[in-house]
């Protein structure tokens, strides 16, 4: 008998495996194809966002001197010492001084005003790169004369053209020109804070440098040899501490620009990485269905002879191939894709971005999609190792899987240390890692629960009274071959991620929306000096508008904490408290944003007794003090001891001022002050002849239009949420294909019981109606799973991480579940046609 059977002599070696592979691939071609198509696009986001990144790295590197305008940057908040501006003014070969600080600009001819950020300039800065202007030649002559550039985005905002005059403080100024770009700057930032350049040498005559004004001082520096500036920084960096001086140079521009995008890039990666996550859903649930319709001819080659793990190696050298050959396409997908970024993040970049292929990022998405790929297939490959010969005349009821097997879970274990470690990889901590992969674990856990849970409660509570449509239609939630585990998943994460930045987004918005209530302010007025206190407050009540609130603002420095200073504190916990300046305010009575938490609250300080002082509970525990502790400040060169007597929770979302340090009465009424005023105005009109009014009157006065800045956050938000709808629609678009990729893959079973019903005598329309109630369950069930997971998420990131209540809106929700719906019995039934217009003789000849 052995002599008879040739097969059992046959030594089987890795090409007749390969051969193999490659014969049964072939007569599987489309749905293997399938598989392919349910990774590539994951990887072609990941590709996409790593290119990206590579591009943006290297022209950050490249262009960091454009950014930063100089080899050397000094930051300074307040005017330096005789002392300091003499050795300042031995750095470098070519010097450029800036004054920055927010203003009221007024237009002359329309009577229109604007908060911007004014850039008092001296010297040819930038050193490297250029202003931008239009005309061209602005740039260079607006310093000759009284002369401004205007942001573009201004000057369009009041129809303002070159020639045109504005008034800043006293000073009349004549546009030179149009501000198209300054020196790092972005769309974003020109947005939320454009830019007014005018010349240094007339900063004094304009009357806003008075004491309370938050100037930010800027000196430029060119070096002909560059490499000289790191040993010259750390020659005077003892001076440079003991004034509070910051420096950047072009690597520290580098860093800090390369280290801002990286968390951009993250997040894409992320996005990208969810992508990729569902699309293996989809490759591991196929070749689940794949390896179960191939059980009669693995069982047939084993009672041939073939081994065990023979067989396993001609499906996972399948595998291997099909996962490479979804990381190529998916990678050739993500380098076209990456040439469309640029396009949907110009607002956030600051660089001149320049696209080349990133061989380095096409060669990660590959590694990456055929790793997940076969991590992913393994479970499911695994059970042909345990296939019995005996299937082969006893498939029906041979078990072919042991749920008990070691090494599904310690696969199970590389999945989930793998999808860490990626996400390691992107995060800055393990923490944060730990948290993504388990919210992400927590996810799959719940969707599988619930698809288990809801095919239990089908199988054994649909009423036998019920139509037998319907019955059938339930059934086909639980019938071999069935497809809600991978759908209720992918479908439901796609769904709770798309919802979940919804309802962030709304979060975002709910929180700068906060001047929307009729008792809420929406126009602030600051730098108001002690002189000018009644009048402002009376041109407010003549205009018909509440005071609102009206409160002093102290600029000062903490000295000292329990007795040591910032040289003295050698441990330095409390450093970060001596860096910078505070503005505090003294009052009798806590306002309705504050709350005592501990401590004491002492509104008046009785005389030749100490002074007790309320701190914000957040501040407190940054620069590490509490009840009880001593803090020495410096109210513009008059020590004040105090106590810290208690500390406060302040809502910092309430529109009124709010402190981290508050005085009593009693103390610094007699300090050099400003005051700031609040009011509500309910007409456009009333907003620009009121702010008109207080710029004429009242120029160094800066004004903040509440509504201007909502609706300029309104217009931030839009652009991000763009961006990461733009990385949503990979995780939509995956969930889609898994879809069809879950349809297709049991068309054949379908057809079997569509033969079936057919020859029962069920008509074309009923078999219709039986996958259109299939399929309306199945988005039913996934959308809404989906939509609680991301209801039940956004809470948990309102309470805990904006501490704000959450109220989400329930129309879009409701437009969102379904659409979903729609798409999947759309889909569904589209992709089942085959098996609607399939006549039953034509299957049973086959």
């Amino acid at each position: 008998m052995q002599q008879n059977n040739p097969v059992l002599k046959r030594s089987v070696n890795i090409g007749w495996l390969f051969k193999m592979a490659w014969r049964d691939a072939r007569r599987n071609k489309s749905r293997l194809f399938l598989f392919v198509s349910s990774i590539i696009l994951g990887i072609a986001a990941l590709v996409a966002v790593y290119s990206f990144r590579d591009n943006m790295q290297r022209d950050i590197d490249d262009q960091a001197k454009t950014l930063t305008g100089a080899d050397l940057v000094i930051h300074a908040r307040k005017p330096v010492s005789a002392k300091t501006q003499a050795v300042l003014d031995t750095l470098g070969n070519e010097k450029a001084s800036e004054r920055s600080f927010a203003s009221m600009i007024y237009f002359l001819k329309n009577e229109g005003s604007r908060l911007v950020q004014v850039r008092a300039l001296e010297g040819n800065y930038p050193f490297y790169g250029t202003i931008e202007t239009t005309p061209a030649n602005a740039a260079t002559t607006f310093q000759q004369d009284r002369r401004a550039l205007v942001d573009k985005t201004v000057m369009l905002q009041f129809n303002a053209k070159p020639g045109d005059s504005i008034k800043i403080g006293s000073v009349h100024f004549l546009i030179a020109g149009v501000l198209d770009k300054a020196p790092g700057q972005t769309g974003i930032s020109a947005t939320v804070a454009p830019v007014v350049y005018i010349p240094l040498k007339y900063l004094e005559q304009t009357g806003l440098t008075k004491i309370g004004s938050r100037i930010q001082y800027k000196y430029y520096y060119r070096y002909n040899k560059p490499s000289a500036v790191a040993g010259q920084v750390k020659k005077i960096q003892h001076l440079l501490d003991k004034e509070n001086l910051d420096t950047e140079t072009v690597e520290s521009k580098k860093e800090s620009t390369g280290k801002s995008f990286r968390d951009v890039s993250r997040f894409l990666e992320l996005s990208g990485f969810i992508a990729l996550l569902l699309g293996c859903i989809g490759v591991g649930s196929a070749i689940h269905v794949y390896i179960r319709e191939k059980l009669n001819s693995i069982a047939t080659l084993r009672c041939l002879g073939l081994k065990a793990w023979e067989a396993f190696l001609i499906y996972l050298i399948q595998i291997v191939f099909i996962g490479f050959i979804g990381a190529v396409l998916g990678a050739a997908l993500g380098t076209i894709i990456q040439f469309a970024l640029p396009l949907v993040l110009k607002d956030f970049i600051p660089v001149q971005l320049t696209i080349q292929i990133s061989w380095l990022a096409i060669g990660q998405g590959v590694l990456l999609g055929l790793i997940i790929s076969v991590l992913f297939a393994l479970p499911s490959l695994l059970s042909v190792r345990i296939i019995s010969p005996l299937n082969a005349i006893r498939h029906s009821f041979e078990k072919s899987t042991d749920p008990k097997d070691p090494l599904k879970w310690i696969v199970y274990l590389l999945i989930l240390l793998f999808v860490l470690a990626f996400t390691r990889f992107q995060m800055s901590s393990w923490m944060q890692a730990a948290v993504f992969t388990g919210s992400i674990s927590i996810a799959f856990l719940l969707l599988f629960g619930l698809s288990r849970v809801l095919m239990w409660t089908v199988k054994r509570l649909i009423p036998s009274s019920s139509s037998y449509l319907w019955r059938q239609g339930f059934a086909n939630l639980y019938r071999p071959n069935n497809q809600t585990l991978m759908l209720t998943i992918s479908i439901g994460l796609s769904t709770a991620f798309i919802c979940t930045l919804f309802f962030v987004q709304g979060i975002l918005i709910k929180r700068v929306t906060i001047s929307s209530a009729a008792n809420q302010a929406n126009m602030i007025l600051f730098d108001i000096q002690n002189e000018q206190k009644e009048a402002i407050a009376t041109l407010t009540r003549d205009f018909k508008l509440p005071v609102m609130n009206q409160v002093p603002v102290i600029t000062v420095r903490i000295e000292k904490i329990n007795g040591k200073t910032a040289l003295q504190d050698t441990a330095g916990d409390s450093r970060r408290a001596f860096q910078g300046e505070l503005r505090v305010t003294f009052q009798d009575t806590l306002t309705s944003a504050e709350k005592v938490i501990k401590g004491v609250w002492q509104g008046k300080a009785k005389p030749e007794e100490k002074v007790y002082v309320s701190l914000e509970e957040g501040y407190a525990r940054n620069i590490h003090v509490g009840v009880g502790d001593s803090i020495v400040f410096n109210v513009q060169g008059l020590l004040v001891p105090t106590i810290v007597g208690s500390l406060r929770e302040v809502n910092w979302a309430r529109m009124q001022t709010n402190f981290r340090v508050v005085f009593p009465t009693g103390v610094l009424e007699d300090a050099p002050q400003f005051h700031v005023l609040m009011t509500r105005i309910t007409s456009n009109n009333v907003s620009a002849n009121y702010q008109s009014a207080v710029v004429r009157k009242f120029p160094n006065v800066s004004v903040i239009d509440l509504g201007l800045i909502l609706k300029t956050l309104d217009e931030l938000l839009s652009k991000i949420s763009f961006v990461i709808q733009f990385m949503a629609a990979f995780s939509m678009a995956t969930g889609w294909i898994v879809l069809i990729s879950a349809v297709l893959t049991s068309r054949g079973q379908r057809l079997r019981e569509s033969v079936l019903l057919r020859t029962l005598g069920a008509s074309r329309k009923q078999i219709l109606a039986i996958t259109t109630i299939e399929y309306l369950f199945l988005g039913a069930f996934s959308a809404g799973a989906g939509i609680i997971l991301a209801l039940a998420g956004s809470w948990l990131l309102a309470v805990f991480s904006f501490d704000t209540s959450f109220t989400p809106s329930l129309l879009p929700v409701l437009l969102l579940f379904v659409l979903i719906c729609f798409l999947v019995v759309l889909t569904g039934v589209l992709s089942s046609r085959k098996v609607l217009n399939t006549p039953p003789l034509a299957v049973l000849n086959a």
